[in-house]
């Protein structure tokens, strides 16, 4: 809960709500309760969304982890960063590092990707981790496309 505020100002930023949050400016008590939510998840099943930290800074530049996704609690990959951080290569590295550990240590068997169609930079990310595309429909009323990872086979 210490990052609270310094995750709502992210998520708050022009750039990042675009997609992440539809536009909408959310108050800081969505963000508590974002936070909540993710603090519950890590304590009932062992993952939730991480703070993206510069190696030299103890400034949050971004998050990237997982929520559990309505209406059958599919995990869902998410990922933000400010927009001085974009075209780095961050939110693959991040998303990545969060594929390799929920993997490793839970009996996940897939793992969801979804963003709005404009956002190419997040969907070359989805196809850079070796998501499938599945379909584009509407989820909670906003035009989305969805990908898919599934467990990697170790032989």
């Amino acid at each position: 809960m210490d990052d609270v505020d310094a995750l709502h100002a992210l998520w708050t930023d022009a750039g990042v709500r675009r997609y992440l949050w539809d536009g909408i400016v959310i108050d800081r008590e969505t963000a508590c309760e974002v936070v909540q939510r993710s603090l519950e998840d890590w304590a009932d099943c062992g993952a939730g969304l991480f703070c993206i930290l510069p190696r030299d800074s103890e400034r949050i530049i971004g998050f990237c982890g997982f929520r559990r996704f309505p209406p059958d609690d599919e995990w869902e990959l998410l990922y933000g960063l400010l927009p001085d951080f974009w075209g780095q290569g961050l939110a693959l590295e991040a998303s990545r590092a969060a594929l390799d550990f929920v993997f490793a240590t839970l009996p996940v068997a897939r793992i969801a990707g979804r963003t709005d169609p404009p956002n190419q930079a997040s969907i070359r990310v989805l196809e850079k981790l070796g998501m499938r595309f599945v379909e584009r429909n509407i989820s909670e009323g906003v035009d989305t496309v969805s990908y898919l990872i599934e467990r990697p086979v170790v032989s």
